[in-house]
């Protein structure tokens, strides 16, 4: 593990004192967790570029080995914020797993993940896909291409695993997603299984993001879902191609968020508001004139501190394109987004959705209202505090009237079904009408009672 400890040059002296006597911090002395992939760039561009020290902050930023001991360090206090699933605050609010009231202020970013098959699976699932004029996949990719493979799999007696980073991830989140979309079940959870695998089609399980590639090659897994660059990774091994980025599942979907505890947050207004600060410039770094600082930052996430993959594997989506196999390469201009599309506002909408797909999939075991699905959001997703720290922005020339949704009230407009690959609309409004709205999962009184459904 390895710290990074920031130097205070002295022609930053002056600017960070009047921010630490204007904000007057409670605390000024942080340190922040990370998983090594790319959408930790906020926090590593605040630090590069003295973001966190104009704001009279002197942060140590620390990798962590997964996400369950970044969560565990946030609440025990060994580190004062984290870079994270946007799953793990909402669900440990509500006491799933871990029981603690973590909170966001800060959205991280939108899409930047991809689901990768190994090169046996890919090769069974091409017969299966539409082909351009030019010979090439035609994509989105629907898992439906996949079914013939799952069915060969069964009659041959073997199981058909697939890895994902964590439960309460947007990773399995979004794997689930597709496999249903093209009709697989991907399994359900129980207050008495919590392995997700309850009359599945597919069985899904947890590995590290950096292990991704490696468990893929030894056949552990057959495919995964996975943040970049782990799938960028699998292209350039020669061992899996992605068939699907996230941005083609669903078009500018909420990835990671910034977590702290509650406590935090009400013990230390000030350093709260100076550290979304430092996030909101950082965000409006990677973004501005038209991704022009990309580069710069590849370079810096290529750096063993950060993600340590090579350049030109974090360059791949980064800058602006994705490859599948090897020389497809496609422009997605919007594959990561750290700024555009109000990134960076942490939407009670975007909540929902997580909480919808808990629900759907048996981690929320019972139907709840949609007043309760609004009141979690509400509690844990915390627009308020990054407005005031977007206005101070505002205010002191650094950012731009018009780059933040002033009048959202905490909801985006409904996402419409041409931007989600199952055609099915999202309104994070009715959670409950959405829910029912979807071919497979729990919806209305329906719960997992052993090994089925009922309701």
């Amino acid at each position: 593990m390895k710290h990074l400890i920031l130097g205070l040059a002295a022609s930053t002296v002056m600017t960070s004192a009047a921010f630490a006597e204007l904000l007057d911090l409670e605390k000024d002395v942080l340190t922040f967790g990370f998983i090594k992939l790319t959408d930790m760039a906020p926090l590593a561009i605040a630090y590069e570029q003295g973001y966190f020290l104009d704001e009279g902050l002197f942060v140590t930023l620390e990798a962590q080995a997964n996400w369950k001991v970044l969560l565990d360090g946030v609440i025990d206090g060994q580190l004062d914020g984290a870079h994270m699933l946007a799953g793990q605050p909402l669900a440990a609010t509500i006491g799933y797993g871990t029981e603690a009231h973590i909170i966001t202020p800060f959205s991280m970013d939108l899409n930047g993940n991809g689901i990768t098959v190994s090169n046996e699976v890919w090769e069974k699932m091409l017969p299966n896909i539409p082909k351009m004029a030019d010979g090439r996949p035609e994509h989105p990719i629907s898992a439906e291409a996949l079914v013939p493979v799952i069915e060969e799999f069964k009659a041959n007696g073997e199981a058909f695993n697939m890895g994902m980073v964590f439960p309460v991830s947007t990773h399995n989140y979004e794997l689930r997603y597709w496999l249903a979309a093209g009709g697989i079940n991907p399994g359900y959870y129980s207050p008495d299984n919590i392995s997700g695998q309850i009359g599945a089609d597919v069985f899904l399980s947890v590995t590290p993001p950096p292990q991704m590639p490696a468990t893929l090659e030894a056949g552990t897994i057959h495919g995964y879902c996975v943040g970049e660059p782990w799938n960028q990774q699998a292209v350039f091994k020669g061992i899996g191609v992605p068939v699907i980025t996230d941005y083609q599942l669903w078009k500018n979907n909420p990835e990671k968020v910034f977590g702290i505890t509650d406590a935090f947050a009400e013990e230390n207004p000030n350093t709260t508001k100076a550290v979304v600060r430092a996030l909101i410039r950082a965000a409006m770094w990677l973004d501005e004139n038209n991704n022009a600082n990309r580069p710069e930052a590849v370079e810096i996430l290529s750096r063993p501190e950060y993600v340590g993959a090579d350049y030109e594997v974090i360059a791949n989506s980064m800058t602006g394109f994705f490859e599948f196999e090897k020389g497809d390469k496609r422009d997605i201009p919007d594959f990561n987004v750290f700024f555009r599309h109000n990134a960076t506002y942490p939407y009670y909408s975007d909540a929902i959705w997580y909480l919808t797909q808990m629900r759907r999939w048996g981690q929320i075991a019972e139907p709840k209202s949609d007043a309760w699905f609004k009141d979690v959001a509400a509690s844990v997703y915390r627009p308020e505090i990054y407005l005031e720290a977007a206005r101070s922005l505002v205010d002191d020339g650094l950012a731009k009237e018009e780059d933040f949704p002033w009048e959202a009230n905490g909801f985006k407009a409904p996402t419409p079904a041409a931007d989600i690959i199952d055609g099915i609309p999202f309104d994070g409004r009715a959670p409950n009408a959405y829910l029912d709205s979807l071919p497979i999962g729990l919806k209305g009184d329906q719960t997992v009672v052993g090994d089925e459904v009922q309701g």
